[in-house]
């Protein structure tokens, strides 16, 4: 692995060529933050079925009750 001039937790690959980052911290930080957005839209996700799941039991409620 040949380092990258300014760059130090860039190496470039001598048999193809590509930029590989040794940077863990930040590969973490993004895996951390990836699992979390992940967590949130299931949640919204979650919520956005029990307000559907609430507002057919209101009209049930409401159409029954006539």
């Amino acid at each position: 692995m040949i380092p990258v001039k300014g760059y130090p937790n860039l190496y470039r690959d001598e048999n193809s060529g590509a930029i590989i980052s040794c940077d863990s911290t930040s590969y973490n930080q993004y895996v951390s933050a990836k699992k979390l957005h992940e967590t949130q839209q299931y949640e919204i996700s979650q919520l956005k079925n029990d307000i559907e799941e609430l507002k057919l039991l209101l009209k049930e409620f409401i159409n029954g009750t006539k």
